[in-house]
């Protein structure tokens, strides 16, 4: 049972609600950007409809993230569950996008959405498949895909002009980082809960000082805009649909996962009916951003190593995380300051949030009844997980179907764990021969000395 500052239902304070909100809002919103950027660098868009993309992705991401906290009817897990553009559909989205354009990614996205929308039916058949080990594993799984994210943040990234693993990158990672663990562990109320944002905030006016900010982002972006539904218009590509629909399989594994590791964040029994509200939200919010020309959206792992990190699971405060991404997208200049945070920023505090997400696994991992099926299940799972998260190369020359279905470490590690607990037969605990016979002696030795 975590320690919770802020339960499921509290509200706090609203200055202290805000400044919650806001960490929540720059763990996610370098994700929710960076998928637009990529699948509109690769169709070689032009900047304003880059900067449509993006704007669609905010505004579509923040609605979508307000009705997962709160609800509306059958819709949304009322968790503090932040939704944004995933990398999951990158693949498929940019294979679609050169072949169809644009309009036919959206189209795509939105008919294949009723895959998740029609699979939400069946979660209280499909929680049956998790159970405490399953569980474990793909929380575990959850936050050793993330690390390697936070390490490339810590080191620089890759982008053009980035010196991979300088020292003054590793050392404001580094010096991020010791500030976040010094505010959680000797830090009281808002600022151990805060502590992320507010480590970020000295590590960016570090960095200020250092003239490591790039600003003309800011001058270039517009203050205002406003939505833009079907800017692109839609198509709908059979080919197209069906590399979405695998997609959205795959998203459903990850997200299942993902709302099992909120579950244990935030001391809330995962069963069916809750898990099938949230993966309905998830279909029903990707069909609804298609309609905002944004890509697929999906529940956002990082966010829960935050409300781990934090003990904050105010579902009222991440409901505000989307009204802050909404204004976001209407506002692109204030998105576009979020943007100048350097990623060894980034980094120092990622590290420290997806290795709590690890915690949880292992916390999760030692409740699990120590048997030999269930070592194998552990050892086996995380190990094929590890292996094409560390070695995504090792995919590469198997077919494209083949890539997108077992290129995330979240994915093959959660499936390889549910195909292992369905195979692997169910054995009685071995008793060992050799306590056996130490136990006889012991016993007979006591009986003896109370007789006498």
């Amino acid at each position: 049972m975590n320690h919770l500052l802020f339960q499921v239902e509290d509200r706090p304070p609203l200055f202290t609600t805000v400044l919650l909100a806001a960490q929540h809002m720059l763990a996610a919103l370098g994700g929710i950007i960076a998928v637009p950027l990529v699948v509109g660098a690769a169709l070689k868009l032009p900047a304003d409809q880059i900067i449509t993309l993006i704007n669609a992705a905010l505004l579509g991401s923040g609605i979508v993230t307000m009705v997962q906290c709160k609800g509306i009817g059958p819709v949304g897990i009322r968790l503090p569950c932040v939704m944004g553009t995933s990398f999951a559909f990158v693949g498929a989205a940019i294979s679609v996008g050169l072949e169809h354009g644009v309009p036919a990614i959206l189209g795509s996205s939105l008919a294949a959405s009723v895959v998740m929308i029609v699979g939400s039916c069946f979660m209280p058949k499909i929680r049956k498949l998790f159970p405490h080990a399953v569980t474990g594993v793909v929380v575990t799984m959850i936050g050793l895909s993330l690390v390697p994210v936070a390490v490339d943040w810590a080191a620089g990234g890759h982008a053009p002009g980035a010196v991979y693993g300088s020292p003054l990158n590793l050392g404001i990672a580094a010096f991020v980082l010791v500030t976040v663990i010094m505010l959680v562990q000797f830090g009281k109320g808002i600022v151990s809960a805060a502590a992320v944002v507010i480590g970020m905030f000295i590590g960016y006016l570090v960095c200020v000082s250092l003239g490591m900010i790039d600003f003309s982002q800011v001058q270039n972006a517009p203050v205002f805009a406003l939505p833009q539904p079907l800017h692109y218009g839609m198509t709908f590509p059979v080919a197209g649909i069906v590399a979405m629909a695998i997609a959205y399989l795959v998203t459903m594994v990850e997200t299942t996962g993902t709302f099992m590791a909120l579950g244990a964040a935030t001391n809330t029994k995962m069963r069916g009916k809750t898990l099938a509200r949230g993966i309905l939200c998830d279909g029903v919010g990707s069909a609804f951003a298609a309609l905002m020309s944004s890509p697929p959206v999906s529940t956002f792992a990082q966010n829960v190593g935050v409300v781990s990190l934090t003990g904050v699971a105010s579902r009222h405060v991440v409901a505000l995380t989307g009204a802050m991404l909404f204004l976001a997208g209407l506002f692109p200049i204030l998105g576009a300051v979020v943007v100048t945070i350097p990623q060894p920023v980034l980094g120092g505090a990622g590290l420290m949030m997806f290795a709590m997400i690890i915690s949880a696994g292992v916390q999760l991992l030692s409740h699990v009844e120590h048997t030999k099926r269930n070592g194998v299940i552990m050892a086996v799972a995380i190990g094929c997980g590890l292996a094409v998260t560390v070695r995504p190369e090792l995919l590469s020359k198997l077919p494209a179907f083949v890539k997108e279905v077992f290129g995330s470490g979240i994915t093959v590690g959660a499936l390889v764990a549910v195909v292992l607990n369905l195979v692997l037969p169910e054995r009685p605990l071995e008793v060992n021969d050799d306590d056996e016979e130490e136990e006889v002696p012991q016993a007979f030795l006591t009986s003896e000395r109370e007789a006498a």
